[in-house]
């Protein structure tokens, strides 16, 4: 053997491997701009099902009759009739249950429920009814969780029942323990077989709710939502803001106070795709603008509702569908009442109705946003008005405007340019683009700010940035899948760099039910009994739970990392943490092949252990987390030993094709 030989092939081959390596510059001792504590959070809309049917844990579909068609959702057996003189002004149905006159004939009433109603063997559940005996006396009210869809000698999974007694309406309670777990249950609710009784606001909950509160959340799908560790939560959309016209507008009024006298408000999504139609899709405002302050302070999220601007939705209506000029002051009213609903002293008047709520403490509201994806000058004259009279009475509230619905164009610059001269303190953009637009490869011509690049320059005298809602489309792939989570880790890294700029964002959308979805990809996945958390939010997850304090510079020869010719689709970014003395490295290999990176964490001394967490696929891209698999693929922790090398600690890796990895380094 020549030993001289295989002496330069080492060499040789010990060169390309140099070459090959991708050296990235991290300065760990001058920190830069702040990290928002509300960079990365969340947006809720209650599109596929996310409130009723979703968070709202309400197993009851139609409780209080209200629908148009005010038996949606229920059957009736025998002498059942509508009345509409109830207790309740904004929700006057109920329902009169009288003896059939025959005993083998049965009155009944049987709600389906949404999609069916998950039940849990062994758990109990709360069933609520206002009632009331009209004709005086005491009645009893059997109540039965039935399975009416397999084959069984007794279809009553759980049953209960009520006392009722006197001509007054009352709230009756008791609990139900099903005996065993069914994900398709409905709740039969019978009649009194001498007595006439009244019935209103039929209700069954899950008494484990998020926090046990008894009109609470569905407690899987809230979980979900406080272990992202989000820094803000944006509420309560998204174009339900508008509604299809402003009689159908989200009015945050409608939605506190008593929950039985909430009225019931027509969701403009039932009826906007007719591929996937839902004309049964109400809000009952069941969860309402209180339920969303008390989950923001439970998940230590920033608050930040978006109220209407007097414009139903540009896209659907012409010029005089809109409120006029001098028919704004109602709408002003809102903004500035939901502020002292928010934040006001219990002496006030919406403060007095927060602590009558149960919350006598202010929310401490930081942020307003006014109008939802507007644009032109409708939208412009529209919100002069609405920030003269927040700053006047409101000066240290941030008001976020809105760029429109798109990411750039004639429109997108017009509106970033009247945000600036009304001086928003933040504006929202919207962005669901395809792979190329957010790996930054789309045309110039057509998408002069993409991908991770977006914000490297934006002007930095001008409002912040919040990235409302955004999410990787794939073309022609337009649901949730692994690669395209994957490009919004990376577009996320130009987010991260960025951060003296941009101050929150947040993916879009949040929920959808299996069954009762319109639109996709999603955050979060459920059924009736079980959920998945897609690869999105664990991408989200990832970010949000170290955000770090401040950005450190990283460069790959003196330029940032973000897919640029000869970086073979790295992107990469990083922050330092004060509270934990951490260097956070975040590095995405958007490539197909594994790719050589070494990390040079400029002004550390001494051998460590770096912690990493992974997140890669060997499967097919299009792969995803399902209900039978919800943990297909998630992130993995590890370690990783870096080298100390002249007042820099060297990580030298290898990364895994299409991989995301981040590296958590002890300063």
């Amino acid at each position: 053997m020549n030993l001289k030989l295989v002496s330069l092939s080492m060499v040789f081959a010990a060169s390309l491997q140099a070459q090959a390596q991708h050296v990235m510059d991290v300065n760990t001792q001058k920190l830069g701009a702040p990290v928002s504590p509300t960079m990365y959070g969340l947006f809720f809309e209650d599109i596929n099902y996310a409130a009723d049917g979703g968070l709202y844990a309400e197993l009851v579909k139609n409780r209080s009759f209200e629908f148009p068609n005010p038996f949606t959702g229920w059957d009736i057996s025998g002498k059942v009739s509508l009345k509409d003189d109830g207790p309740f002004d904004k929700n006057p149905h109920y329902v009169r249950l009288a003896p059939s006159g025959h005993n083998d004939k049965h009155t009944m009433i049987e709600n389906h429920g949404f999609f069916g109603m998950g039940v849990k063997g062994g758990e109990e559940y709360r069933f609520s009814v206002w009632a009331r005996v009209p004709d005086g006396g005491t009645a009893k009210l059997w109540i039965d969780i039935v399975d009416n869809a397999t084959m069984s000698d007794d279809q009553k999974l759980g049953n209960a029942s009520v006392e009722v007694s006197g001509k007054e309406w009352k709230k009756y309670t008791t609990v139900i323990k099903p005996k065993r777990t069914f994900a398709k249950a409905h709740l039969r609710v019978w009649g009194d077989s001498k007595v006439t009784t009244d019935v209103e606001h039929i209700s069954l909950f899950p008494v484990k709710t998020y926090k046990g509160r008894e009109n609470g959340l569905r407690e899987d799908l809230a979980k979900a939502l406080e272990d992202v560790h989000p820094g803000v939560f944006r509420f309560p959309g998204g174009c339900i803001v508008e509604g299809t016209d402003l009689a159908t507008r989200y009015q945050w009024k409608n939605t506190v106070g008593p929950v039985e006298n909430r009225p019931l408000n027509e969701n403009r999504w039932h009826y906007t795709f007719t591929n996937r139609y839902f004309p049964d899709y109400f809000q009952t405002y069941g969860l309402g603008f209180f339920e969303f302050f008390q989950l923001c302070e439970d998940i230590k999220a920033e608050p930040l509702p978006v109220l209407s601007v007097g414009l139903a939705c540009q896209f659907q209506n012409g010029a005089d569908a809109h409120a006029k000029m001098d028919e704004l002051q109602p709408f002003i009213d809102d903004c500035l009442d939901l502020i002292e609903f928010a934040n006001g002293p219990v002496d006030s008047k919406w403060g007095k109705l927060r602590a009558d709520m149960g919350h006598p403490a202010p929310f401490n509201m930081k942020y307003i946003g006014i109008g939802n994806e507007q644009w032109d000058d409708l939208y412009f004259e529209r919100l002069k008005p609405f920030v003269a009279a927040v700053r006047a009475k409101y000066p240290n509230i941030k008001i976020v405007g809105t760029s429109g619905p798109d990411s750039e164009g004639k429109m997108f610059e017009k509106g970033w340019v009247a945000m600036k001269e009304q001086k928003a303190d933040l504006v929202d953009e919207h962005f669901y683009r395809n792979e190329e637009w957010f790996l930054g490869t789309a045309p110039k011509d057509r998408y002069p700010n993409c991908g991770a690049l977006r914000y490297d320059s934006y002007d930095r005298k001008g409002p912040k940035v919040f990235a409302g809602e955004y999410a990787c489309h794939g073309r022609g792939k337009k649901w949730n899948h692994y690669e395209t989570s994957l490009y919004e880790a990376a577009f996320m890294t130009g987010i991260e760099r960025n951060a003296d700029i941009v101050e929150m964002a947040t993916y879009a959308p949040l929920f959808a039910h299996v069954e009762g979805w319109q639109w996709r990809p999603d955050m979060i996945w459920y059924d009736n009994l079980r959920m998945f958390k897609s690869v999105s939010y664990y991408v989200q997850q990832l970010y949000a739970q170290n955000k770090g304090t401040n950005v450190l510079t990283l460069l790959m020869d003196k330029k940032p990392v973000a897919g640029q010719e000869g970086q073979d689709g790295l992107f990469a970014s990083s922050v330092f943490d004060k509270t934990t003395n951490e260097v956070i490295v975040k590095v995405i290999n958007t490539s197909k092949q594994p790719q050589p990176v070494t990390l040079n964490l400029q002004g550390i001394k001494g051998d460590r252990t770096a912690e990493t967490i992974t997140l890669s696929w060997s499967g097919s891209m299009d792969d995803e987390n399902t209900l039978d698999q919800p943990e297909r693929i998630t992130p993995k922790a590890g370690t990783f030993q870096c080298v100390a090398a002249k007042n820099t600690l060297v990580v030298s890796d290898e990364l895994p094709a299409m991989s995301f990895r981040l590296y958590k380094v002890k300063k």
